[in-house]
């Protein structure tokens, strides 16, 4: 006897679930320029790679022991491979019940979380939730004490220190989910249609009496320009998923692989005239970072990572030689380059980042100093400065500086080794660095000698340019005080050299690192 009446009505059960929220619901997400799930599926992972898990999960509706009509589980999960390597993907029907708590079905919405830990691959979640809802209250017959596990809980933090997790924001986020949005390595959300908040527009109406939209409330000029909340935007959902599969094509599948290596097409040796006359001898004068990246990394690799906050530092993904990498390069364009607070937490993401993948960072370091004055000192650069320095000393990834121009005070001084750790340093001809700048520091050490001459403006003047005599970073190569000095030509052979010894320090240091605290 054939099992095959069976068959048939799975696969028409799976049919009543694939229709989501029904067609007049499907409709009107369409009509607000959104994907459904599963079209979001499908551009975020290679072709017919999606093997979904529990397609049958749902509330069901019957007619004596038939079943009349299904309402699938709001959550689609299984595993799918982006760039042909496996992934656990989760993400929200916001066709059903908004995504809301009420539309879950079982232990569904933690089944990617689960696999992702005991497979050892990177977990995607795209976000389009609103989280509780008081009618769910109404559906169990009781209200409930929250717990840790609403919205992944110790899942998600435990998988931190394992897998790469992406965060995709695709709609109106609100309450636990938006939590889980800054929960991971890597979080992008889309203009126009993604927002993100603790309690939407109707909460803050009832508690707060105001009425504010929801753009307004949590859009991209809040999270991405404003906060730093969410690190990258993108113009459509499709650019957005094209963004979370570039961001993990850099990083291992897991902290006990090596991150895969491209095949190298730019020449290892290729020694670029630019950087002869990149930085100016007029130390006020500004240049262009982003040439620099251009002519040392592989050509066309480099990703940027939070471009629109904590500018004073450009970060980002790159490769060279094919190996990925981290980098990071000061932005004289920004605040001069200073860092803020802001900054501050941009550079320990990175740090944080390349530290738990194991992957190589890459400093090019024109480092005036913390930024000061007022406005700084009411944000707490003093403590946001104390965490990046911690991070910076804990870190434990290979770690090459090229000191291009400045690397003046404590945040001057972050360019320095930690440990046992790998670690290489060069400076290039134009680079000065210091306790404090000669410019600024002359009126603090010389006040009592500028303040009795006859002529004190002079005075000064006179002992600036008595000490930036002895500025030159040749002086401090003859006591051993930088280790190399480099013709600028020379960073990118530099450079590839450090990476692929990078290689076997990195092989034997594979697995969880644990002397960093993550914070998102």
């Amino acid at each position: 006897m054939s099992w095959k009446p069976e068959l048939d009505e799975m696969e028409r059960r799976a049919a009543l679930a694939r229709q989501m929220g029904g067609a007049d619901s499907v409709a009107f997400h369409h009509g607000r320029g959104k994907l459904t799930v599963r079209e979001r599926i499908e551009l975020l992972t290679d072709p017919d790679g999606f093997q979904e898990t529990g397609v049958l999960a749902g509330s069901p509706q019957w007619e004596g022991n038939d079943l009349a009509d299904l309402t699938p589980a709001n959550s689609v999960v299984g595993v799918a491979k982006i760039n042909g390597r496996k992934v656990a993907v989760q993400g929200d029907d916001f066709t059903i019940r908004g995504g809301s708590a009420d539309g879950m079905i079982g232990q569904k919405s933690n089944w990617a979380i689960r696999h992702a830990y005991m497979n050892r691959i990177p977990y995607i979640r795209l976000l389009d939730a609103t989280g509780g809802s008081v009618r769910h209250f109404e559906t169990i017959g009781r209200t409930y004490v929250v717990g840790p596990e609403v919205g992944g809980g110790s899942g998600v933090d435990d998988l931190l220190w394992y897998v790469p997790i992406v965060n995709v924001v695709l709609g109106s986020v609100a309450g636990a989910p938006a939590v889980i949005a800054v929960d991971g390595h890597f979080n992008v959300m889309v203009r126009g249609t993604s927002q993100l908040f603790v309690g939407g527009p109707p909460v803050v109406r009832a508690s707060r009496g105001l009425e504010i939209s929801k753009e307004e409330l949590g859009g991209e000029q809040v999270h991405v320009y404003e906060n730093g909340v969410v690190q990258n935007l993108a113009e459509t959902e499709a650019e957005a998923m094209q963004q979370a599969r570039r961001f993990l094509s850099y990083l291992p599948q897991n902290v006990w692989e090596m991150s895969p290596r491209s095949e190298p097409t730019d020449d290892p040796e290729r020694r670029e005239e630019g950087l002869l006359s990149l930085i100016p001898r007029n130390i006020r004068r500004i240049y262009n970072p982003r040439k620099l990246l251009d002519w040392v990394l592989d050509r066309d690799s480099f990703f940027e990572i939070q471009p629109h906050w904590g500018k004073a530092r450009i970060t980002g993904l790159a490769r060279v030689d094919g190996y990925p990498v981290g980098v990071m390069i000061n932005n004289p364009r920004e605040n001069g380059g200073s860092t803020n607070k802001g900054t501050s937490e941009k550079i320990m993401r990175m740090i944080q980042l390349c530290d738990t993948f194991h992957l190589p960072l890459i400093y090019f370091c024109d480092e005036p100093g913390f930024s000061v004055g007022p406005a700084d000192e009411r944000s707490g650069i003093i403590r946001s400065g104390a965490r990046l320095m911690l991070t910076s000393r804990l870190s434990q990834m290979p770690y090459l500086v090229f000191i291009t121009r400045q690397a003046y005070g404590v945040a001057g001084g972050l360019q320095y080794r930690r440990g046992h750790a790998l670690y290489r340093r060069y400076a290039w001809p134009s680079a000065h660095w210091g306790s404090m700048h000669i410019e600024g520091g002359v009126t603090a050490a010389y006040r009592r000698e500028i303040r009795e001459a006859d002529d004190p403006e002079a005075k000064r003047m006179e002992i600036e340019a008595r000490l930036n005599e002895i500025r030159s970073p040749l002086r401090t190569a003859h006591a051993f005080g930088i280790e190399d000095m480099i013709d600028p030509r020379e960073t990118r052979p530099l450079l590839v050299d450090f990476v692929r010894d990078a290689q076997s320090y990195i092989a034997a240091n594979l697995g969880p690192t644990s002397r960093i605290p993550y914070l998102p």
